[in-house]
């Protein structure tokens, strides 16, 4: 297993859900944390806590990845020893809405495209010069089965998902000479706060998302993706999909009455 301690992790998206649990993941394994979110006040308290429990440095600072001039001007003047980032999750990103195309809303269509791809790449390609500059590094994007199958009116998220299925192929592409792993990690169910974004806080229709089975929670996922980033050097899990067991397929589940 690969040691990762006093390594820079960078995880973007990091207030909640799966974001969080895997900066205390990586945490508890001795790596410093690089932390970003919209919420400042939840990076505030994440990162304290961080920090009390596992004594690593974190790093937290607020950004919206849709913003690629906040996205280069944060990068750029991260402190020397943030720069030496080993590991990237891209995991900022949301589902907003759940119609059939013709009654898409239009904000919900854009903050989906612009949070998680144009997002994902903006992040990406301000983070790659620092790791080829340091020879090295891993990139990990958390993509979802809605990047491999489409269902009923999941039209634009599952196209948002299905541009990093092969963003992240691209880059892995791309970056072959420059001793750079590159993976995605793939949910099925899991339940975060995905679904109260999805339903703009209709709790009990983000609820009944889970209805009938046991999700998957951000601490499954992050287990996955901690697995992931120690393997040996020379092992790249390239792709990874994750369901929870009632679950066969984006559109196949079994729901108990």
């Amino acid at each position: 297993m690969k040691n990762l301690k006093n390594k820079v992790v960078f995880i973007t998206g990091a207030t909640s859900g799966i974001g969080k649990a895997c900066a205390e993941d990586f945490a508890k394994l001795g790596a410093n944390v690089l932390i970003c979110g919209r919420r400042g006040d939840r990076l505030e308290k994440t990162a304290n806590e961080l920090h009390r429990k596992y004594k690593v440095k974190v790093f937290a600072f607020e950004l919206d990845v849709r913003n690629y001039a906040d996205v280069k001007e944060a990068i750029d003047i991260l402190p020397k020893e943030w720069k030496k980032i080993e590991i990237l999750v891209n995991n900022a990103g949301l589902s907003r809405g759940l119609n059939k195309i013709q009654d898409g809303v239009l904000s919900d269509w854009e903050e989906m495209l612009d949070t998680n791809v144009k997002g994902l790449l903006y992040v990406t390609k301000c983070v790659l010069p620092l790791m080829i500059k340091n020879r090295g590094g891993h990139i990990i994007n958390i993509g979802s089965i809605a990047g491999r199958e489409i269902y009923p009116e999941g039209n634009v998220y599952c196209a948002s998902k299905s541009a990093v299925d092969f963003i992240t192929k691209g880059i892995r592409v791309d970056l072959i000479d420059k001793g750079i792993k590159v993976s995605t990690v793939d949910p099925g169910l899991v339940n975060t706060e995905f679904s109260l974004v999805r339903y703009h806080g209709d709790k009990e229709r983000a609820k009944s998302t889970y209805k009938g089975l046991k999700p998957l929670t951000g601490k499954d996922i992050a287990e996955v993706v901690l697995f992931v980033a120690t393997r040996d050097e020379n092992l790249n899990i390239a792709q990874v999909t994750v369901f929870p067991k009632a679950q066969a397929s984006a559109t196949i589940s079994f729901r108990k009455q």
